[in-house]
């Protein structure tokens, strides 16, 4: 079939909740993409930040290949080797206590609501609790996640949703503390806003965040995009010297397997989820779990956080000196390999021509043109993409 025949199939089967761009991917090596057509794409989305290795990456492959032919799904009613190897990376490099596997990072933040919630019922005898988040937040599409996430039109039809939410300004301490109220439980925070725009939280706020930690209530560090080493430390919240009380982390957890998690500290633990309060049947299981495994022992063996923080320092430079030479541009945002242009107007169509291009960069928030590349890109690839990016621009 050709491009046009794959398009139109795709659509008469599936339901139309996305606004795909006009290509049709086939495989991918290293950084690169390739259409069915042949064409070459340096890819700086990642599949927006899952492939954090890339495509094919030799140990990867080579792990989940053996681990299909040993077994890939068992019940969660039976204890498997590759959970106990993978909990102990995850948890020693997040400094949590306890984890549970999830197939998303929707899904984690469901458990982060209901540990954060389960918690609140064991201290004070009743349920219920409100938790504060942040305008311009994303946490994710099912009701729960869509409840946190701080972008009216997104919630608009599908309410009422979950109550007890309530909303504060990102960046912003004292709106926050205005929010809080006899009943509030917990905050959910992304230390840098992904979908909100490539937002990084300040010191100061950061601070205020464990200042009002330390009067009991919950933080709840939301790292499905800003971790597994996009900022250059494993997780984003590492940057600020904050101890969360829950984490939820998924995307470049398996690179390409879809796994997430939620982490609780110690003292969250002890008081949460007990067995009959939570449960997935494919979470957790023996493939997910190999790649989140072989992931953690990648990011060590080939010390990728040290190539992160070299790369995204370039990276920043190179695009700090783009916008020095376009007026359209605003701004440079973000921390490591996660960063956005702001653009004076929506970058839509300037993100079509960087596809039509051999580029592939998403939007996020209005008006920034996103970039999260593969964690194990060369300074060379971001010279490529600078060059199709002056070129369009």
């Amino acid at each position: 079939m050709n491009k046009e025949q794959w398009i139109d199939k795709t659509e008469e089967g599936l339901l139309h909740v996305y606004d795909r761009y006009d290509v049709v991917l086939d495989h991918g090596e290293g950084v690169y993409l390739y259409d069915t057509d042949g064409k070459k794409y340096l890819d700086f989305a990642s599949g927006i930040g899952v492939m954090g290795l890339g495509y094919g990456y030799p140990e990867w492959v080579d792990a989940l290949r053996d681990q299909v032919g040993k077994v890939t799904h068992v019940s969660n009613l039976f204890y498997h080797t590759e959970a106990m190897e993978a909990a102990s990376l995850l948890l020693e490099a997040s400094g949590m206590e306890k984890a549970f596997f999830t197939n998303s990072g929707t899904e984690a933040i469901e458990g982060a609501i209901k540990a954060a919630r389960k918690y609140a019922y064991t201290k004070r005898g009743r349920a219920g609790g409100e938790i504060i988040a942040f305008e311009n937040s994303f946490h994710g599409r099912t009701i729960g996640a869509l409840s946190v996430t701080g972008t009216q039109h997104y919630r608009e039809p599908f309410e009422p949703l979950m109550p007890g939410v309530r909303f504060a300004e990102y960046n912003d301490i004292e709106s926050v503390k205005k929010q809080i109220g006899p009943d509030t439980i917990a905050i959910m925070v992304e230390m840098v806003q992904g979908e909100g725009g490539v937002m990084p939280a300040s010191g100061e706020f950061a601070k205020g965040l464990k200042q009002i930690q330390d009067s009991g209530i919950l933080i709840i560090c939301d790292e499905v995009q800003c971790g597994m080493g996009r900022t250059g430390k494993m997780f984003a919240y590492q940057w600020y010297g904050l101890e969360p009380d829950i984490v939820t982390c998924a995307k470049a957890l398996g690179c390409g397997v879809p796994v997430g998690a939620f982490l609780l500290n110690e003292k969250t633990a002890a008081s949460s989820l007990t067995p009959g309060d939570h449960g997935t049947t494919y979470g957790g299981n023996p493939l997910a779990l190999r790649a989140v495994k072989t992931v953690f022992n990648i990011f060590k063996d080939k010390d990728i956080l040290s190539h992160v923080a070299e790369m995204g320092d370039y990276l920043g430079e190179t695009l700090e000196n783009l916008a020095k030479k376009h007026e359209e541009i605003t701004g440079v945002r973000g921390k490591g390999l996660m960063r956005g242009l702001a653009f004076r107007e929506s970058p839509a169509g300037t993100v079509k021509k960087c596809i039509e291009n051999g580029l592939i960069v998403i939007t996020a928030g209005g008006n920034v043109l996103r970039m999260l590349p593969p964690l194990v890109i060369e300074k060379d690839h971001i010279d490529e993409m600078a060059a199709v990016l002056e070129k369009v621009l």
